[in-house]
């Protein structure tokens, strides 16, 4: 950036997949920025506790706060359409507005499907196969099936490009929205043999510097007081 940039916080969990999405952005900006790891509780220290409430009344990560603008953002859609307005001038991670209809609808239905489809099914399958105290075996077939449906959608798109990236025009935000959740497919005991281009993706986008210094950052960042 062109100006001196104040660090801007970003609030996380290193065992969330949210988080990392709005690392690996700030990363391919160059902004600077600080993390401060909460407990997923509600102690002093957690993200249900009083202190965190403050900044995100809902009490998830990830949360942002830039000192540059005062804007406070929670919501990983959100933190990333911020920093996409704030920072990403030159459209290199989203598209113009000025840009061709169709191209800003496929920006924005993909990141959609993540936000309302894969992301949920996939969390939902994470917690029914290891913190659901009943073993509700229903419950974890459905989302089972929801997962994979939802992957053989997204082998569909990235058979356009041969996995080099989610949208035909390169990588962006998009990629970095879906990276976190699908690359810990095997924490939810999936397999990726039915869906060879969402696997050579995930081969290209590990690969990638803003991907692998989010990824060694967020786990050293400052812990929350209690």
């Amino acid at each position: 950036m062109a100006q001196r940039l104040e660090p801007l916080l970003l609030h996380a969990h290193f065992g969330a997949a949210n988080p990392f999405k709005v690392a690996i952005l700030l990363e391919a900006l160059e902004l600077p920025y600080t993390i401060k790891l909460w407990e997923l509780n509600d102690a002093p220290n957690g993200v249900k506790g009083p202190h965190f409430t403050k900044i995100n009344e809902n009490g998830l990560v990830p949360a942002l706060e830039d000192p540059n603008t005062g804007v406070v953002a929670w919501e990983s859609g959100a933190v990333l359409n911020y920093l996409l307005r704030t920072y990403d001038k030159s459209y290199k991670f989203h598209p113009s507005p000025s840009a061709d209809p169709q191209v800003l609808v496929d920006f924005d239905k993909w990141i959609y499907f993540l936000v309302s489809a894969l992301g949920p099914m996939f969390a939902q399958l994470v917690w029914y196969l290891h913190f659901d105290a009943f073993k509700n075996h229903d419950a974890l077939k459905r989302y089972e099936e929801q997962t994979y449906r939802c992957f053989m959608v997204l082998e569909g798109q990235l058979k356009k490009t041969g996995g080099s990236s989610i949208l035909e025009s390169g990588y962006s935000a998009v990629d970095m929205h879906f990276y976190p959740w699908v690359s810990v497919f095997s924490f939810a005991k999936l397999s990726m043999d039915a869906y060879p281009h969402v696997k050579e993706w995930l081969n290209i986008i590990e690969k990638r510097e803003d991907v692998k210094a989010a990824y060694t950052n967020i786990p050293k960042g400052e812990k929350a007081l209690t």
